[in-house]
């Protein structure tokens, strides 16, 4: 029996945080960009985040299991990780923070598609399908938001966007790995572990093959890699994976949607982006989408 309980005030509050710090992820890579380049900011602080982690389980006396196998799914789950913020790493440099974390977390969408394939306990109901097809319609439409720039801007833009979707796909392709491999019975702070690790391994050559190298120790950039580093990687990742254990995954799901809505309120406010109408009204039809596909079990124990 499931001894996971609905969400009480400690968990909204908890959940209030934790979409609070996500939504601030892309908002501080492009505020601190010109000091910072964001792929080597997301390398360091994986980087960072790996090793807070091995000395977090280290403090708990939990050991790295190496010999079940379980290193290869790792390994593949990382260079998904990795591939990701790269992706994320390169759409900052092109679109706005809001763009981006309205794409990124389209992620839910492509991890019900890949579990519907890959495990028959996760067949999608048609409600979760009319979910996913508003998704697809929403971001349509939210890629037609960027009004009328100049072709040149207009151009990045479009690339940034196309950037930020596919992290998206590699992040849901990410949930997908980690739930059907040797990783969905393995402590969560190892899968973590090898997501940064990996992550920090493969990110930092990547950034100075890209040229992405630039470092210019301001304050703001120091503190927007202890933020990412300590708080993102960190502290967020275990809050986030302790909530799983404790309270029902539907229930927190529904809740993380916030994140994305948050992010392009402090885009606007933070960074003075503009919200284009359609990119706006795509925004929500993404959401809606996603709430439909991932709070399905919410939504029908609400209607019984």
């Amino acid at each position: 029996m499931d001894s996971r309980k609905p969400l009480d005030a400690r968990a909204a509050a908890l959940m209030l945080m934790l979409c609070l710090i996500w939504s601030l992820q892309q908002i501080l890579l492009k505020a601190t960009a010109d000091a910072i380049a964001p792929t080597l900011q997301i390398a360091l602080r994986s980087g960072v985040g790996a090793v807070l982690v091995w000395l977090f389980m280290r403090w708990l006396g939990m050991r790295v299991q190496w010999g079940d196998g379980s290193w290869r799914p790792g390994l593949a789950v990382g260079t998904l990780f990795a591939l990701e913020f790269l992706l994320v790493g390169e759409s900052i440099n092109h679109t706005s923070a809001a763009h981006v974390v309205v794409f990124l977390y389209s992620a839910p969408v492509f991890a019900a598609l890949g579990l519907h394939w890959k495990l028959p306990s996760e067949r999608l109901a048609p409600l979760q399908w009319l979910g996913i097809a508003l998704a697809f319609a929403g971001i349509a439409l939210a890629f037609l938001g960027g009004g009328k720039p100049s072709k040149a801007g207009g151009a990045a833009m479009l690339l940034g966007d196309l950037l930020a979707l596919a992290a998206g796909v590699a992040w849901g392709a990410t949930t997908v790995a980690i739930r059907t491999t040797r990783l969905a019975s393995l402590p969560a702070a190892q899968t973590l572990l090898y997501q940064l690790a990996t992550g920090f391994a493969l990110l930092l050559p990547a950034a100075f093959l890209l040229g992405q190298t630039r470092f210019e120790p301001t304050p703001l950039a120091w503190a927007g890699l202890a933020f990412q580093s300590v708080l993102v990687c960190f502290v967020s990742f275990l809050v986030w994976f302790w909530l799983l254990t404790q309270y029902l995954a539907s229930r927190l799901g529904v809740f993380s949607f916030m994140t994305p809505i948050f992010g392009v309120v402090f885009g606007a406010w933070l960074l003075s982006e503009p919200i284009e109408p359609n990119f706006l009204a795509g925004a929500l039809m993404v959401l809606a989408g996603v709430l439909l596909v991932s709070g399905y079990g919410w939504l029908m124990s609400l209607r019984r």
